[in-house]
C-alpha cells in the first residue's frame, strides 16, 4: 500500500429539503483514501454512509443537494461548493463539469458497486451484453474486443464457464454470481478507486466470505483502492486498512483498523462492537445499542450521540465536538469526537452524569433549535 493519497474529502455537506424540514444527511465529514488501501465507512442505517459516497460522485438526486465542502481526486476537483452571497450554495469554477464527470471520472476512474445486483443489472439484457457494452463505452474498444474483455473479466471474478454464461440473463445467475458480475463491471475499466456500497448485505454468509476473498485477491492484484460501506464490523475487521465510523451525518471516529478494534476511543464505536458476536468470546446475550438514532432533521444539540451514550454527562449536551487526535504520545493518529478525552479540555470529568432514565426518551435531550446556549458551548475540530 502506497502512502500517496488519491482521494481527499473535506468538510462535505449534503442536505435534503423536505416539507418537514432540512435533513442534514452528511454534515461536514472529512477523510482520505490512499493508493491500494481499503477504507471502511461504517455505521448504522441512517448514518449517512450511502449519501456520502453518492456525493463523492455527484450522484445525489433531488431534493438532495451538496451544500458545502470539497472532494479532490488525483489532483482534480470533483466537488467544490461554498456559501454564496445570499447564503445559497455556489459551485466554484475549478469544479469539473457534469460532462467531464460522466466522460472521464464515473466508471473510468471511480467505479461503484451497489448493494442489490438485481437493481443494478437490467433484467431484459444479457449479463455479457451489459458488461461488454460498459467496456466498449468506457475503454474505446471495438465490439469484438469488448466481448473478449468481458469474458476475461467474468473468468477473473470466478464465473464458471464464462463463455457459456455470457448470453445468460441476470435472473439465471445466483445472488453471489450477480455480485461477481458487478465486481467485474467495476474492475473492467481498471479504475483507481472503487466504492462498494454494502455489496454483501443481501448474500448469505458463505457467499459473502467468497466475495470478500475475491475482493481481497483482486485488490492485491490490481492495487485498486476501495471505500467499503458497511454496517458489519466483522467485514471491516477482515478487509479494511483504515476505518471511518459515521453517526448521524458525522464521522465520530477514524483510525487504523487494529487500533479501532483494540483501543476504541468513542462510546458509539464501542457500542457497535459490543452489539456483535465475537468468535473469541462466549456470552449469554449481546448488548444492543440503547435507543434509536435521532432524526437528521433536528439532531440533538451538543454531541449527537449523547441521548444514547452510557458515558454522557451534562457537558455533552453543550459541546459539539469534531474529531481530534486523541492518541497517546508516539502512537499512530487516532481521531475521535468525544469530549471525555483530555485533548478537548471540556471539563468532562467535573460535569454531572446525565440521568439514565432521562436519556431513555429522546425528548430529554436538547435539540439543535432548543437553545442558543448550546451553540456557545460548541467544541470544534
Amino acid at each position: 500500500m502506497s502512502e500517496n493519497t488519491i482521494l481527499e474529502v473535506e468538510n462535505l455537506k449534503t442536505q435534503f429539503d423536505t416539507q418537514e424540514g432540512t435533513v442534514r444527511a452528511v454534515d461536514g465529514i472529512s477523510f482520505d483514501v490512499r493508493e491500494g488501501e481499503i477504507v471502511g465507512l461504517v455505521g448504522e442505517s441512517g448514518a449517512g454512509k450511502s449519501v456520502a459516497t453518492s456525493s463523492i460522485l455527484r450522484l445525489v438526486e433531488e431534493p438532495g443537494q451538496i451544500v458545502g465542502g470539497e472532494v479532490r481526486f488525483k489532483g482534480e476537483t470533483l466537488v467544490s461548493v461554498e456559501e454564496g452571497p445570499e447564503g445559497a450554495p455556489r459551485e466554484r469554477d475549478e469544479m469539473l463539469s457534469e460532462e467531464e464527470m460522466r466522460r472521464r471520472i464515473r466508471g473510468r476512474e471511480i467505479a461503484i458497486i451497489f448493494q442489490d445486483p438485481m437493481e443494478s443489472l437490467n433484467p431484459v439484457f444479457t449479463v455479457g451484453g451489459q458488461l461488454s457494452e460498459f467496456i466498449e463505452l468506457n475503454r474505446d474498444f471495438s465490439g469484438a474486443e469488448a466481448e473478449r474483455e468481458a469474458v476475461r473479466m467474468l473468468r477473473e471474478v470466478g464465473i464458471p464457464e464464462a463463455e457459456e454464461r455470457f448470453d445468460d440473463y441476470p435472473h439465471e445467475f445466483s445472488g453471489g454470481m450477480r455480485q461477481r458480475v458487478l465486481i467485474a463491471m467495476a474492475l473492467a475499466c481498471q479504475p483507481d478507486l472503487i466504492i462498494a456500497d454494502e455489496p454483501t448485505t443481501a448474500l448469505d454468509v458463505t457467499v459473502e466470505g467468497q466475495i470478500l476473498d475475491l475482493v481481497d485477491d483482486l485488490q492485491e492484484e490490481y492495487d485498486t483502492s476501495f471505500i467499503w460501506v458497511t454496517h458489519d464490523m466483522g467485514v471491516v475487521a477482515e478487509i479494511c486498512d483504515r476505518v471511518n465510523v459515521m453517526y448521524l451525518g458525522e464521522i465520530i471516529e477514524r483510525a487504523e483498523v487494529d487500533d479501532l478494534f483494540h483501543d476504541t476511543k468513542h462510546p458509539y464505536t464501542e457500542a457497535l462492537l459490543d452489539s456483535m458476536p465475537r468468535p473469541d468470546e462466549t456470552v449469554e446475550t449481546l448488548d444492543p445499542i440503547r435507543g434509536v438514532m435521532p432524526e437528521a432533521i433536528d439532531p440533538p444539540a451538543g454531541c449527537r450521540f449523547h441521548t444514547r451514550c452510557p458515558d454522557a454527562r451534562e457537558a455533552c449536551r453543550r459541546a459539539h465536538p469534531g474529531p481530534r487526535d486523541v492518541s497517546e504520545d508516539g502512537a499512530r493518529p487516532h481521531y475521535a469526537a468525544c469530549i471525555k478525552h483530555d485533548a478537548f479540555d471540556a471539563d468532562y470529568r467535573n460535569s454531572a452524569p446525565i440521568d439514565a432514565d432521562a436519556k431513555a426518551g429522546f425528548s430529554a435531550g436538547m435539540t439543535a433549535t432548543d437553545s442558543t446556549a448550546a451553540k456557545r458551548g460548541d467544541v470544534d475540530e
